[in-house]
């Protein structure tokens, strides 16, 4: 059940029947909680298939609207959106999971709900602009990875018309191609790879591959550094030797507390995490 996931839409209207607040996003979360034999767990949480959005709100100049939604056995998602000037920003983000959820967590030696508060770490939007993030970028806070992908999202609608105008997140650059949401097994240990079809000539030899400098940044502090020559040897009907290029090549990704996840992206669409 690890790719079982639902999409979420809230279209949240003013006084007159009149679109004030849009979104349309999928998510998962990865939560680390303590069992009763005093070991630790992960698991997923995944949207159900029935989602409520009581509680959210429009927003004006001086209130922050409110997207909030309910799902599951007591779990519960929210992001506030202020206004200032000329663009909409997500303030915090706060997730409510309720452990006595045996499907999600068994064995979990705290029970009831718990609520986790973090900073939303994009950047601010211009108004009458969307906002549209299709391939996956992580929150992390404590014991807990959140996980987006697919987000249309635009606050503070105006003239009840979501815009066409938008504005594309880091993980959508240089490619806007939608990468498959990840689940615990390779966030937290694995080696994945997204190939572009093989060429249709023979290829040429290939030389050892150059060495990158990658690294990832939390705020002002270095929170990653990778310095790495890395080929790929993909077993086809004819072996196809990748060099990835440091030249060519992005380094994207989040640092967290416990877990730090290094995306490499490069101008041929090979798409490498680690």
């Amino acid at each position: 059940g690890f790719f079982q996931s639902y999409a979420v839409e809230v279209d949240i209207k003013d006084a007159s029947n009149a679109t004030c607040l849009y979104a349309d996003w999928m998510m998962r979360f990865l939560i680390t909680y303590e069992s009763n034999s005093g070991d630790y767990k992960t698991t997923t949480l995944n949207l159900s298939s029935s989602v409520t959005h009581n509680g959210s709100v429009c927003g004006n100049d001086t209130q922050a609207a409110l997207v909030a939604v309910q799902f599951g056995e007591g779990h519960s998602w929210s992001i506030n959106i202020t206004k200032n000037n000329e663009t909409y920003q997500g303030d915090f983000i706060t997730l409510t999971y309720n452990t006595n959820d045996t499907a999600v967590f068994p064995d979990a030696k705290r029970k009831g709900p718990i609520t986790v508060l973090v900073k939303d770490p994009l950047h601010p939007v211009q108004l009458n602009t969307v906002f549209v993030c299709h391939n996956s970028y992580f929150i992390e806070a404590e014991n807990i990875t959140q996980i987006f992908w697919n987000v249309t999202m635009q606050a503070f609608v105006q003239n009840g018309t979501v815009s066409k105008k938008e504005s594309r997140c880091p993980a959508d650059t240089p490619t806007s191609a939608p990468t498959i949401p990840p689940t615990i097994a390779n966030v937290t240990t694995a080696f994945t790879t997204t190939l572009s079809p093989a060429p249709t000539t023979a290829p040429k030899p290939v030389e050892n591959p150059d060495t990158g400098n990658y690294s990832l940044k939390s705020g002002n502090k270095t929170c990653f550094l990778a310095t790495v020559g890395l080929q790929l040897n993909v077993s086809q009907d004819k072996p196809l030797l990748i060099n990835i290029n440091p030249k060519t090549t992005v380094a994207d990704g989040a640092c967290g507390n416990t877990t730090a996840t290094l995306k490499l992206n490069d101008g041929n669409s090979t798409l490498i995490g680690f």
